[in-house]
């Protein structure tokens, strides 16, 4: 049974029809990255996953459960952690502070457990570690990024959702982000990835969706993905070649 399950997933904004008709699976253990252009629909899908929208129509299940219209706080506790997009780092914590946030939802966690959990992320994320008690508006970007990962993963979460984990960030923090990504694959985490950076995303992935206008226009693995030259030159960021 797959850990998350998408069946004919419909998200609406008012009128408007963001997601139709999309259904994928995400495995135990597996890094899935949703891919596409600007609005088609690859956040509102996690958001819609993480509880943040309810779906007009569809189903979500978690470990065969149905989770379709259950709060954030709930799915939380369920075991699903989402790490959004603009990184949404308290300016006025200090980084250790906000990894720290992330253990919110586990419950009564002992203070010496919580110290060593977060030393732990210290050591995953060691660009950071310098700056452990400098808050958080004094942080760059890739920072922030590496602090907002780092505080989902505190969650001790089943399913990580990332969301544009790269936007915005030099090329060389892209790179340290995804080394990060890689190593949280290697330890066994299940991660449904969002990300416009096609080339990065498929280098950590195990399959790929093809998201278009709020459509599934494709999936397969990233060998498959990039050879579809029709595919990769419109989604992908210029077929093969880019590979």
């Amino acid at each position: 049974m797959p850990l998350l399950t998408l069946e004919n997933l419909e998200v609406r904004y008012g009128e408007i029809e963001a997601v139709h008709d999309i259904s994928l699976e995400v495995e135990a253990g597996e890094v899935v990255t949703l891919l596409g252009a600007n609005g088609a629909g690859k956040s509102t899908t996690l958001r819609a996953i993480s509880g943040l929208i309810k779906p007009a129509r569809g189903h979500i299940l978690f470990d065969g459960k149905s989770i379709g219209g259950l709060g954030p706080e709930t799915i939380v506790k369920l075991g699903i952690a989402h790490v959004p997009e603009g990184r949404h780092v308290f300016p006025g914590l200090t980084a250790r502070e906000n990894i720290m946030l992330g253990a919110s939802n586990r419950g009564r966690i002992g203070k010496k457990q919580l110290v060593a959990e977060t030393d732990e992320m210290f050591e995953l994320f060691a660009d950071i570690k310098p700056f452990a008690d400098a808050l958080g508006r004094t942080l760059s970007g890739g920072q922030q990024q590496m602090v907002a990962v780092a505080r989902g993963l505190m969650a001790k979460p089943r399913l990580l959702l990332l969301d544009e984990p790269s936007l915005g960030l030099a090329p060389v923090i892209v790179q340290k982000v995804f080394a990060i990504i890689s190593e949280i694959r290697r330890r066994g985490a299940t991660v449904l990835l969002v990300e416009q950076n096609a080339r990065m995303a498929l280098s950590v992935a195990d399959r790929g969706y093809v998201l278009e206008t709020g459509h599934l226009a494709l999936s397969g693995s990233p060998a498959e993905l990039w050879q579809n030259d029709a595919v990769a030159a419109a989604y992908l960021g210029g077929g093969r070649s880019a590979a």
